[in-house]
C-alpha cells in the first residue's frame, strides 16, 4: 500500500481563497440538504493538559470524497501550535486509503472562508469597519479571507497580549487597540477567535446591525460572547445539531438558532442583513473533507 503524505507545503502552493470560497458554499449546502454523510464529531478528552482529539470523518457521493480529520487542541501548549491536523483520503470506490494530507491549512483556511462567506451574505453592504478579537493563526487567516472580497477602510486588532495585537497590526496595516471594546466600536464586522473561556464581547458594544463571526469558545461549558448579545442576534450556525451539543455561547445562552448558513445559501431562510447577525462557526468534516478534495485535485493538475 502506497500512501502518499502531501505536507503544509504543498497545501499552501494550491490553496486559494479564490477557490476554497466557492468549494465552502457547496460544501454548506450539501451540508444542509443532507446530501452528505457526516456524524457528529466525536472528542476524546486530555483532561491532564486541557485538551482534546477530535475525529471529523465525511462523506460525499457527488464528488466522490471520503476522508476524516483528526485534530487535536492542546491550549496549553507554549512553543508548539496549540491545533495539530491530519486528513487521511481514501478511495470513495474501494476505501483503500491514498493520501494523508497535513491539516493544519486546510483548517486554518476553511474556516476563514466559511466566515467570509457567512460575512458577505449577512453583513450590511459595503462594511468598512472590522474588528479583529485574537492575534493567532485564525486572525491573520480571516484577515486575509475577508480582505480577498471587501476592501476594509480599517482594521482594529485587541488581543490579551498586546504585543501580538501590534505585531498583527504592523503586518495588515491595522490598528492595534487597548480593550475589546476599543476594538469594536463602529464595527460592522467582528471577528472572535480567541481562547477564552468567558465571554470576551459585550452586547451594548455592537453597533445595531453589525456583523459577528465567533470562532472560539469550542466546547458545552465555554463562553466567548456576551449571552445577551447572543439572543438579541439572529443566530446563524453550521450546524444545528453540534452547536447544541459543542456549543458553550449557543446551549448557555439558550438562544434560539434562527438558520444553518447552508440552509441560508440554499434560499430556505433569509439573509437578515439588517439586523444584528452572528454565525458561531464550529466547523464541519465536510469542510475538511472537499477541502482535501479541492487540494488533491489542484495537485493533479499541477
Amino acid at each position: 500500500m502506497d500512501i502518499k503524505f502531501i505536507p503544509a507545503e504543498d497545501v499552501k502552493k494550491v490553496l486559494c481563497y479564490k477557490d476554497l470560497i466557492p468549494q465552502m458554499e457547496s460544501a454548506l449546502k450539501k451540508f444542509s440538504s443532507k446530501s452528505i454523510e457526516q456524524p457528529v464529531r466525536s472528542v476524546v478528552k486530555v483532561k491532564e493538559v486541557n485538551g482534546f482529539l477530535g475525529v471529523m470523518p465525511a462523506y460525499s457521493p457527488d464528488d466522490e470524497a471520503l476522508a476524516v480529520k483528526l485534530v487535536t487542541f492542546f491550549p496549553q501548549n507554549i512553543g508548539v501550535p496549540t491545533h495539530n491536523a491530519i486528513i487521511p483520503v481514501f478511495n470513495a470506490k474501494t476505501g483503500i486509503p491514498e493520501i494523508i494530507m497535513d491539516g493544519e491549512v486546510i483548517t486554518t483556511m476553511r474556516t476563514a472562508a466559511v466566515s467570509a462567506i457567512a460575512t458577505k451574505h449577512l453583513c450590511a453592504p459595503n462594511p468598512k469597519v472590522l474588528a479583529v478579537l485574537g492575534s493567532g493563526i485564525q486572525a491573520r487567516s480571516h484577515i486575509q479571507a475577508l480582505s480577498s472580497i471587501f476592501s476594509f477602510q480599517k482594521i482594529n486588532i485587541w488581543s490579551r497580549t498586546k504585543r501580538n495585537a501590534a505585531a498583527l497590526a504592523g503586518e495588515v496595516g491595522g490598528n492595534a487597540c487597548d480593550s475589546a471594546q476599543e476594538a469594536v466600536r463602529d464595527a460592522d464586522v467582528i471577528i472572535t477567535v480567541t481562547s477564552s473561556a468567558t465571554p470576551i464581547l459585550k452586547k451594548e458594544w455592537v453597533k445595531p446591525g453589525g456583523h459577528i463571526n465567533a470562532l472560539g469558545a469550542c466546547r458545552p461549558d465555554w463562553q466567548e460572547i456576551d449571552p445577551d448579545l447572543v439572543r438579541a442576534s439572529v443566530l446563524y450556525v453550521d450546524s444545528r445539531e453540534a452547536a447544541q451539543k459543542e456549543s458553550g455561547d449557543v446551549i448557555l445562552s439558550k438562544a434560539d438558532i434562527f438558520s444553518e448558513l447552508g440552509e441560508m445559501l440554499l434560499g430556505l431562510k433569509e439573509a437578515k442583513v439588517k439586523e444584528t447577525t452572528l454565525f458561531k462557526s464550529l466547523g464541519l468534516a465536510i469542510e475538511d473533507v472537499m477541502s482535501a478534495k479541492l487540494v488533491q485535485d489542484l495537485l493533479t493538475k499541477k
